[in-house]
C-alpha cells in the first residue's frame, strides 16, 4: 500500500467536510514533558513549521527553569499540568494510576496544588488551567473538587462523557502502540481512527479531535505519521488546529 493509499481516506473526508461547508476542529496534546531533549526539539519543529498549537502536559516534580527557558520563545506552546511525579501507586493487578483512589485524597490533592504552583512560577501566562492525569486516569470522587485548586479542564481520553462537574477537553487518537512492541501504530491504522472520529462529528461537531503523542518514546514510524498528518491538515480549508486555550 503507498502513502496515497493510505491517506486516501482522510482527504476524501476532509473534502467532504469542505464541501458541505464544516470545519473540523482537530487539538494536539503530547505528555510527560520534563526538559529539553532531541525529540522536544523534533517536536517543537514539527509543530511550529506547520503553525499548529502544541499543549505539553509537564510533569511538575521534575521539570525545572530549563524547560521553561526552553519554551519561553515558542509562542504556540502551551503548558498543562500532568500529574506531580507520574509515579503509579496501583497495585500489580491493576492499571495504572496516581490519581486513584490507593492514597487519601487530601494527599493527592495537595500533590496536585504543589504541581499547579510549581508550573505556575515556572511557566506563568503559558500554563492552562487543566489537568491530565497521568495514565489518563483519575478517582472520580476528585474531580468536582479541583477547581478549588484552580483546575478548570480536564483532559483525558476517549469520548467526553456527559455529567462532568468540569469542564473536558479529551484526546481521541493515540499515536502510539502501548501493547507488544512500543512504537508508533501502523499509519493506515490510525487514518482510520482519524477518519472514524471525522465522520462521529459531520453532524454534530460538539467535541474537537484531540491528537495524543509522546516525544519521549517515538519511533521514526510515529514521527512520520505525525508530520504527515499535520502536512495533510494544516493547509486544508475543512480543518482548524485549535489551541487548548481557544477550546476550553
Amino acid at each position: 500500500m503507498t502513502a496515497d493509499d493510505i491517506w486516501a481516506p482522510l482527504r476524501a473526508e476532509l473534502d467532504r467536510w469542505q464541501a458541505a461547508g464544516k470545519t473540523a476542529r482537530f487539538w494536539l496534546r503530547d505528555d510527560d514533558a520534563i526538559e529539553p531533549t532531541p525529540a522536544l526539539e523534533q517536536l517543537l519543529k514539527v509543530t511550529a513549521d506547520a503553525n499548529v498549537p502544541l499543549t505539553l502536559a509537564v510533569i511538575p516534580a521534575s521539570t525545572g527553569e530549563a524547560l521553561a527557558a526552553r519554551l519561553a520563545d515558542e509562542p504556540h506552546v502551551l503548558v498543562a499540568l500532568h500529574g506531580w511525579s507520574h509515579t503509579n501507586h496501583a497495585g500489580p493487578d491493576e492499571k495504572k494510576q496516581e490519581l486513584g483512589a490507593h492514597r487519601a485524597p487530601e494527599i493527592v490533592l495537595g500533590e496536585l496544588r504543589d504541581g499547579f504552583a510549581i508550573l505556575q512560577r515556572l511557566f506563568g501566562s503559558r500554563l492552562i488551567s487543566m489537568l491530565v492525569p497521568p495514565w489518563n486516569r483519575i478517582n472520580g470522587a476528585l474531580i468536582a473538587k479541583l477547581p478549588a485548586l484552580g483546575l478548570e479542564t480536564l483532559s483525558v481520553y476517549g469520548v467526553a462523557k456527559a455529567g462532568s462537574p468540569i469542564r473536558l477537553l479529551n484526546t481521541h487518537v493515540d499515536i502510539m502502540n502501548w501493547h507488544g512492541i512500543r512504537g508508533g501504530r501502523p499509519h493506515e491504522e490510525l487514518v482510520a481512527d482519524v477518519v472514524k472520529e471525522l465522520r462521529a462529528r459531520f453532524d454534530d461537531d460538539a467535541e474537537p479531535i484531540g491528537i495524543l503523542t509522546h516525544h519521549l518514546v517515538h519511533d521514526e514510524t510515529a514521527w512520520a505519521f505525525l508530520a504527515h498528518l499535520l502536512a495533510e491538515t494544516s493547509a486544508h480549508p475543512a480543518v482548524a488546529w485549535k489551541s487548548a486555550a481557544s477550546l476550553v
